[in-house]
């Protein structure tokens, strides 16, 4: 978290229910307690809601035994995951194995916690924090890539190049579409970007260049998080589970914590990118220089975020798996030229609307 020194000790300042005499890292401290404690318990949430929300789709009841209206059923999963037996295979890499899961959730917590939830509440404020957040949140592959080769089944060396190959693909047409948003703010800071909307409009709806720019990040975003229909990394008709096909018990959990970690900033990005953020019509403006003023725009970020993350979960029970060609001819073929003629008329737009 950031503040300026000046604000410490002021009676108007958002930080003053805080004692004055709670030193700065005490805060901060906080901060990255939050970010680490926030995406394991997301999890367990939106493990249950893709429960729920697939059963409402499918006119069934979905989880409900478990505590009130099924909500401690995650929290009886992880308790099975926990005492499951670690099997190992005979001729799987231990080291590696092991590892492996790890790699697989780390850069999603590190990529999270450079999201900005506030005006004045996010825990790295760095000028160069998109380019930061993508490098990280890229090498996410490298743990589902040693996992499948580690496990000596061809099952998961299948999933493992897999997915890489479908990550290296739409890491492209991301990173391009996020560069429109960039030539639009004129920045890679993730709160500059944020109060650039605040001061003209949501990118979405800066057309064409933003409204396009949006619709290929948001498939990118799918393909990148291995998610229906593009979850071919571990396509249960081909693959038996993919890459994961021989993890059990916690070591299995890890992977699925990283993939809904890695959703949770995939939806948390997008809403600062193209949905300006915490901001809502000046409604974010209210209670300025208070900690209320933090926790309205907290709460309009996080609102916006919940509605990405059901769209990730409505999608995946509504559209088929993409056969492995289409998914590279999108790609390559289609948003990769699309991504290239966004960037020429965001700069277009940047310097005949936004003057220059």
């Amino acid at each position: 978290m950031t503040a300026a020194a000046p604000d410490r000790y002021d009676a108007t300042s958002w930080r003053s229910p805080w004692p004055e005499w709670l030193p700065d890292f005490a805060f901060q401290a906080l901060g990255i307690f939050l970010v680490l404690q926030i995406p394991p318990l997301l999890v367990t949430v939106l493990v249950w809601a893709e429960r729920r929300v697939s059963a409402w789709m499918q006119d069934r009841l979905g989880p409900n035994r478990v505590g009130p209206f099924g909500l401690l059923q995650s929290v009886a999963d992880l308790v099975k995951f926990i005492f499951k037996e670690d099997h190992v295979p005979g001729q799987a890499h231990g080291v590696l194995y092991t590892l492996a899961p790890a790699l697989a959730m780390v850069p999603g917590l590190v990529a999270f916690s450079m999201l900005p939830f506030a005006d004045r509440f996010m825990v790295s404020d760095l000028d160069s924090g998109l380019l930061l957040l993508l490098a990280i949140s890229s090498l996410a592959v490298y743990g589902i890539q040693i996992g499948g080769w580690a496990s000596n089944s061809k099952y998961a060396l299948f999933g493992g190049v897999r997915a890489s190959a479908q990550m290296i693909s739409y890491e492209l047409t991301l990173g391009l579409s996020a560069a429109a948003v960039v030539l639009l703010a004129g920045t890679l800071n993730l709160r500059e970007i944020v109060r650039w909307q605040q001061d003209h409009a949501w990118t979405v709806a800066v057309f064409p260049a933003g409204t396009l720019a949006f619709v290929v990040f948001l498939t990118s975003a799918f393909a990148e998080t291995n998610r229906l229909p593009f979850d071919l990394p571990e396509a249960e008709s081909e693959l038996a589970a993919g890459y994961h096909t021989e993890y059990a018990s916690m070591k299995f959990a890890l992977f699925f914590l990283g993939e809904y970690t890695a959703m949770v900033v995939m939806s948390g990005l997008m809403t600062t990118l193209f949905f300006g953020g915490w901001t809502l019509f000046g409604l974010e403006r209210c209670f300025e220089g208070t900690l209320w003023q933090t926790v309205l725009q907290s709460g309009i970020w996080w609102a916006k975020t919940l509605f990405f993350l059901f769209v990730y979960i409505w999608v995946r029970w509504t559209l088929p798996r993409f056969r492995y060609d289409q998914l590279m001819r999108l790609g390559w073929k289609v948003f990769l030229p699309l991504s290239l003629g966004i960037l020429l008329a965001a700069a277009g737009t940047r310097a005949w609307a936004f003057g220059g």
